[in-house]
């Protein structure tokens, strides 16, 4: 199975702040986030273990699979909003407004990393660790995330880019012989 998480919360995140490929670590409720995780997923065995190079991932990874090897990819890094990164969510622009918007609709604003550019990057990293033998922990980010569940659901036609998806949230997909399912939400069952 593959798992791909997003980091626990951060100070930017409690503030509303675009923080993009800014590097901040977890705050106290990030680190109870993935915690809870990690409890929630305890009796897997990760044989495997990546995460965007970003300290929020990072740590989110070495709480979720603390006996693990975190091996750092580049490739699953937040998406680059470039001029735009640290800016209020509250107070945006008009064009990443209407981005944001409509993300399948209106393309990213200059300056900002197109998410075709995120579907090309996180699919190169799929295509890389499909034929790994074991369970697999992605620990990334929220917009490289859907970035990772748009490539493997090409029938969604972008409907992951406008789904929310909160701090330390999970899905997984089961992978077999160097094919991936289709993902879907992870929770687990019995506690």
């Amino acid at each position: 199975m593959i798992y791909i998480i997003r980091h626990g919360q951060t100070e930017m995140n409690q503030r509303q702040v675009l923080q993009g490929r800014s590097d901040h670590v977890l705050n106290e409720e990030g680190v109870r986030q993935a915690e809870k995780a990690a409890a929630e997923m305890r009796g897997i065995t990760f044989d495997h273990v990546f995460s965007s190079p970003l300290k929020r991932a990072v740590q989110t990874a070495e709480i979720v699979a603390p006996c693990a090897e975190v091996k750092i990819d580049a490739r699953l890094m937040e998406m680059d909003y470039g001029p735009f990164e640290g800016l209020d969510l509250n107070a945006l622009p008009p064009e990443i407004k209407t981005f944001f918007s409509d993300f399948v609709h209106n393309p990213a604003p200059e300056g900002m990393e197109p998410l075709s550019s995120v579907v090309e990057r996180v699919g190169r990293f799929v295509e890389d660790i499909r034929k790994l033998k074991g369970n697999i922990l992605v620990s990334t980010h929220a917009i490289a995330m859907k970035g990772i569940l748009e490539y493997l659901t090409p029938a969604s036609h972008g409907s992951y880019w406008s789904k929310y998806i909160g701090n330390c949230a999970v899905y997984a997909a089961e992978c077999r012989d160097g094919k991936v399912g289709i993902p879907a939400e992870w929770k687990r069952e019995e506690m």
